[in-house]
């Protein structure tokens, strides 16, 4: 095994208090595409569409971008490997914080429990009128979705450009930060602010940072930081076998 894996998995095992922070990359093996990658997202799509205001203007419109942006591509996908070893590292280690910018809930459904969804989840639908969230499963017969209770078009439940993070998930992670003594950081580009501040938190506050990224170093600059160039799923199944037999 790989030097970088086997020293990845020695300070998860000895971390006190782990976290992972988790970005694009880790769904990129779900076949969900990225953002900001060469074939990302915003390559074929104009980003207005994810602005608030374009959205209270022009719902219809910016729904039909939504629906297969978001929904049409998440229909048949499904957590991959690498979110499954994430919720196996959480039962190894017996708590695992994970903050992802990801609005795609995979983590939850591969099993992690503690769960800070930055930038909001696909999952849930929100009546803005009626201060009410609705499962997404069960409302998006019609595009787009309307509230049961006052027929106003629903948002989904996840951060649109010139809207600011929840409070709640704001707090939860910089708790995460203030308190890991390891951080894994998994897929991201560290480019969208607020949320790439997370692992610098971390650092500052003497977190050790094992980064998983095929692309570039965006984190790991420390003398006992680990950096893996690799995909998300070829490395975190890796680390799990190698803390299976430390464990």
């Amino acid at each position: 095994m790989e030097p970088e894996i086997i020293k990845a998995a020695t300070l998860i095992h000895n971390s006190k208090n782990l976290a992972a922070f988790t970005g694009a990359g880790i769904s990129a093996e779900s076949g969900i595409p990225t953002f900001r990658g060469e074939d990302g997202i915003w390559k074929k799509y104009n980003p207005q569409v994810l602005e608030l205001n374009f959205f209270y203007s022009n719902p219809e419109k910016s729904w039909e971008v939504i629906a297969k942006l978001f929904y049409d591509h998440l229909q048949d996908a499904r957590p991959n490997d690498a979110h499954y070893a994430l919720a196996a590292i959480e039962k190894e280690k017996g708590n695992l914080t994970i903050v992802t910018q990801n609005i795609d809930h995979f983590h939850q459904l591969a099993g992690s429990k503690d769960v800070v969804e930055f930038h909001g989840t696909t999952a849930e639908l929100i009546c803005q009128k009626c201060n009410i969230t609705l499962p997404a499963s069960n409302n998006m017969k019609q595009i787009p979705p309307r509230c049961p209770s006052c027929n106003s078009i629903l948002k989904p439940n996840f951060v649109f450009f010139g809207e600011g993070i929840p409070h709640e998930a704001f707090m939860r992670s910089s708790k995460a930060a203030h308190s890991c003594d390891v951080m894994i950081v998994v897929g991201t580009s560290g480019e969208v602010m607020p949320a790439n501040m997370i692992p610098v938190e971390a650092k500052k506050n003497g977190a050790k940072i094992i980064e998983i990224n095929p692309d570039k170093k965006v984190f790991a600059y420390g003398e006992n930081d680990v950096y893996i160039n690799h995909k998300a799923v070829y490395a975190l199944t890796s680390i799990l076998e190698e803390l299976k037999k430390l464990n």
